[in-house]
């Protein structure tokens, strides 16, 4: 025993050895906090003037906290109203498995004088617009026809298309190839789920009264400041499945940030889908996994992979970016376009269909958006939903054959009260690997049909999470008698075996 012991010992060595060897990647961030001070970056629940614009002394301790690491200076951030900041500390932190939060980096955000930067405002704007669509219906919407043309003529919008063009069965998806075959929403979020001896149907609760919120400046305002409005009240009666982007952005206002992946875990459990050929136990004679390479070690390997990525996006969010939310980018778009502020701001989000349809459906140029709180009380980039999803959805594509196709796939009724089957000329092609990615990309999009978040919030975090992923799958791999080679293909299409 006293071997083990250390040899116990040896091998979280090993492992702290092999990260501290790890490259140290440059921390960049955009310039926008030197050059376009209080106007362009984070600064929601912070005291503000009657522009939108954050109090600088305010902003300069929050800066000091984040510099100094105190307790104490993280207590004197002033604060607008009530909301509290949302765990500013959590990207300081350490792990004891994987890589560090200050090992990995996502590139510097788009600027917000950037066309980049302008067509993912355009994005979010027809997203708000098109929020009561049903997916299924998209390819007959004369609202999505419009948003695609428009999305299609933008200098710099970094999305899937075909021909150069967005089109709607690319518009609003991720950038996988899983992500452009078959219906918008993943099998993932749509078959039931085995769970011991339930069987649980996805039919979500749903909102008494489906509205936007924060399209009054008044309104916005306030929440700029810190106050926190009422929520939207919430019908259990009326469930049904996800149907159109309000009723995703509502699944991701209330999940669990790795249910849908203990979820996708359950549902190929349940079916028997086949292991990774890698999985040792696939040759063995005479033995099954169980603890190591069998269910309970997915079931929990999938899970524990999160507070991971929490901390490791929390650091890029605070310490790095604090890239302001879609929310408060609205509230420049609105305050130039009613010649009050001139901000840096590129040209093309300010000329946009997408701004024009929401003046006149609002009377203002605000982002609509789905919660009454807006945002979160924490910067913008990356997406911790999106982490969190790349982190869990690789373990996930490690474990399983992710060539193997899904059967019956299934597609919500027009009422979304059940389930009928999806016969597109796709259907045969919906794998595993795929749906995988589908729902990483769903999940995270949903933050961003809601107006909390940008496109590359979603795409940047969700690599960020798949190295999390394939560090702690190594280091898992490291401390096993079995041996095992994990093959997966990463989100940028690549493959790569652990």
């Amino acid at each position: 025993m006293s071997d083990r012991r250390f040899a116990a010992r040896d091998a979280r060595v090993r492992a702290a050895e092999v990260e501290f060897e790890r490259d140290i990647p440059v921390q960049a961030a955009n310039g926008e906090e030197t050059e376009y001070p209080f106007v362009a970056n984070y600064s929601k629940a912070l005291p503000h003037n009657k522009f939108g614009e954050v109090d600088p002394a305010a902003c300069h301790l929050l800066r000091r906290a984040l510099a100094t690491g105190s307790y104490e200076d993280f207590e004197r951030i002033p604060l607008g109203d009530t909301r509290k900041l949302v765990n500013p500390q959590a990207g300081a932190s350490f792990d004891l498995q994987g890589p560090y939060a200050g090992a990995l980096a996502i590139r510097p955000a788009p600027r917000i004088d950037s066309a980049e930067n302008s067509a993912e405002a355009v994005e979010l704007y027809w997203m708000a617009l098109c929020r009561d669509v049903l997916f299924t219906r998209f390819g007959d919407s004369e609202l999505v026809a419009e948003a695609a043309t428009e999305l299609s003529g933008l200098s710099d919008f970094r999305a899937p298309k075909q021909s150069g063009q967005v089109t709607p069965q690319t518009i609003f998806r991720g950038g996988t190839r899983g992500d452009l075959v078959g219906p918008y929403l993943s099998q993932f979020l749509l078959k039931d789920i085995p769970y011991g001896t339930l069987l649980i149907p996805q039919r979500q609760d749903t909102l008494v009264r489906p509205v936007d919120h924060l399209t009054t400046w008044g309104d916005w305002l306030e929440v700029q400041n810190g106050s926190e409005p009422e929520p939207d009240e919430r019908n259990f009666a009326t469930r049904r499945y996800i149907q159109t982007p309000r009723d995703l952005a509502h699944y991701v206002h209330h999940d669990a940030l790795y249910e849908a992946y203990l979820n996708a875990a359950l549902i190929l459990l349940g079916m028997n889908a086949p292991a990774d050929p890698g999985n040792p136990y696939n040759f063995s004679r005479n033995q099954i996994g169980f603890g190591t390479y069998g269910g309970p070690h997915i079931l929990s390997l999938v899970t524990e992979v999160a507070t991971r990525a929490l901390k490791a996006v929390w650091f890029q969010k605070w310490y790095v970016h604090r890239r302001l939310r879609p929310e408060e980018f609205g509230g420049r778009v609105h305050q130039q376009l009613r010649g009050q502020r001139e901000y840096p701001i590129d040209g093309e989000v300010l000329e946009s269909v997408a701004v024009k349809r929401v003046f006149e459906k609002y009377g203002s140029h605000l982002l609509p958006q789905a919660y009454p709180e807006g945002s979160p009380a924490h910067p913008s980039y990356g997406s911790g939903h999106a982490t969190v999803a790349g982190a869990c959805v690789t373990i996930l594509k490690a474990w399983f054959d992710e060539s193997h196709v899904l059967p019956d796939p299934v597609v919500p009724t027009t009422d979304g009260t059940a389930l009928e089957p999806y016969t597109g000329p796709d259907a045969g092609r919906l794998t595993v690997g795929g749906e995988l990615d589908k729902v990483g990309a769903n999940i995270a999009t949903g933050r961003n049909m809601a107006g909390v978040h940008w496109r590359t919030d979603f795409t940047e975090a969700l690599r960020l999470g798949e190295e999390i992923a394939i560090g702690v799958l190594r280091e898992s791999n490291e401390v096993t008698l079995e041996e095992a080679v994990f093959t997966l293909s990463r989100f940028d299409g690549s493959t790569i075996a652990v």
